[in-house]
């Protein structure tokens, strides 16, 4: 194939247009959810960090058994049951609204129970990619794939917030779910024949679990890989929880200013995703992944330096700088684990990554939630940006620091 063929890879098409639907629609609802908890079901900042929290739970629930299950069976039908169930959970939100019986705690269900599925797709897909494309173009779809997500970050934001004030951000939530169903319904398109999963000896889930989680701790340079994004994403959540409380109650932002502001994003993930595979070519494939960071972390100061009048362009633009490097890290980031593991691991190997860089997210939805409760959303903010901005010394402090390119080899 040539540098440019997964544009003409028919199945890869399939899954690109699914997962930008899919994007797009949660896009939208990670704005609309906690918009509806904050301003029309009063909820409390300890409701929203625990609505965060909830989001990705299911990480530190079922993360790592998932791998074993993710490594045991075909990974497409996994993904199409996933999106089917998720677009059913959430289209209750907009029911229950439409009959006057929606609560807080039932936005926090449904997020759970939609984090559950989401564990299964999310190890599903990373395990799913390099049978489909091959090895080879790994770093072209990652890249391609997260285009489509950051594009999504850029209008999902504004979208949303324009759809909360002339619909109501209820019914905002049912493009969400039809992100999903759109999904599986490009998934279902696909035609290459998938590979049955290789049949060992059954052996006991914890086995394999170890298995998955040794692989992954042994090796120094994925093991900084994981504590970095781990912290950035523990520090992320804590900002996260407390963004929507400080634009909106703290700065009196109404809600469709406070999606342009968090556009800012989306455009650098944009921008981040047009020029990942060229600088990680020219910077090299192991370099970028520690100096994406470095350059990333002083940005995140910004944020909590926002101000009513001219300083809240302050907020889209660390978003921008910050999203643009974070794009690139996580596309150099994501084809270095998967450069790297056998077939046979895949599935063990990202539910063991994910169990450990997600897991800190619902921790860190929660402390966010507190922070902003006792410190106001602002302190919040600032314990979030100082976290993000220190995550790199994972990376300094490993031999991914002395690399230029990806190892050329499978690691056995």
């Amino acid at each position: 194939m040539s540098r440019m063929s997964l544009r003409q890879h028919r199945d890869f098409r399939q899954l690109w247009a699914g997962d930008t639907l899919s994007q797009f629609g949660a896009s939208i609802g990670q704005f609309a959810i906690p918009a509806l908890a904050v301003t029309q079901l009063a909820a409390t900042p300890f409701e929203v960090g625990a609505l965060t929290a909830a989001e990705t739970a299911a990480f530190l629930l079922v993360g790592l058994p998932a791998g074993v299950w993710v490594d045991r069976l075909r990974r497409r039908p996994l993904m199409l049951r996933a999106d089917f169930c998720r677009f059913a959970l959430l289209t209750t939100i907009p029911v229950a609204w439409w009959l006057h019986v929606l609560t807080v705690w039932q936005l926090i269900v449904v997020a759970l129970l939609v984090g559950l599925l989401t564990v299964f797709f999310d190890v599903a897909y990373q395990s799913y990619l390099p049978s489909l494309v091959g090895r080879e173009h790994i770093v072209e779809g990652n890249a391609k794939l997260q285009s489509s997500q950051s594009v999504a970050q850029v209008s999902g934001p504004a979208l949303a917030g324009l759809l909360v004030q002339a619909i109501g951000a209820a019914t905002s939530v049912l493009s969400t779910a039809l992100g999903f169903l759109a999904s599986a319904l490009f998934l279902l398109r696909i035609r290459a024949e998938e590979p049955s999963p290789v049949r060992t000896e059954r052996r006991s889930m914890r086995l394999e679990i170890a298995e998955g989680l040794r692989f992954v701790l042994h090796q120094p340079t994925l093991r900084a890989i994981t504590f970095c994004t781990g912290t950035s994403n523990l520090f992320s959540s804590v900002s996260v929880a407390a963004t929507m409380l400080f634009l909106i109650r703290q700065l009196g932002v109404g809600t469709g200013l406070a999606g342009l502001l968090m556009t800012g994003g989306g455009i650098g993930g944009v921008v981040g995703s047009l020029v990942a595979t060229r600088l990680s070519r020219a910077v090299g494939q192991a370099r970028i992944i520690w100096l994406s960071m470095l350059v990333a972390g002083p940005f995140t100061l910004l944020m909590p330096l926002t101000e009513p009048g001219w300083r809240l362009a302050l907020f889209p633009v660390a978003g921008l700088a910050f999203s643009l490097s974070a794009v690139v890290y996580n596309v150099a980031q994501v084809s270095y684990r998967q450069a790297i593991c056998p077939d046979h691991l895949l599935g063990r190997m990202n539910a063991s990554v994910r169990f450990l860089i997600w897991g800190t997210i619902p921790i860190g939805g929660l402390i966010g939630g507190a922070l902003a409760a006792w410190l106001t959303p602002r302190g919040a903010l600032w314990v979030g940006s100082v976290g993000e901005m220190l995550a790199v010394l994972w990376l300094l402090a490993s031999p991914l620091r002395t690399m230029r390119d990806l190892p050329t080899s499978q690691v056995v």
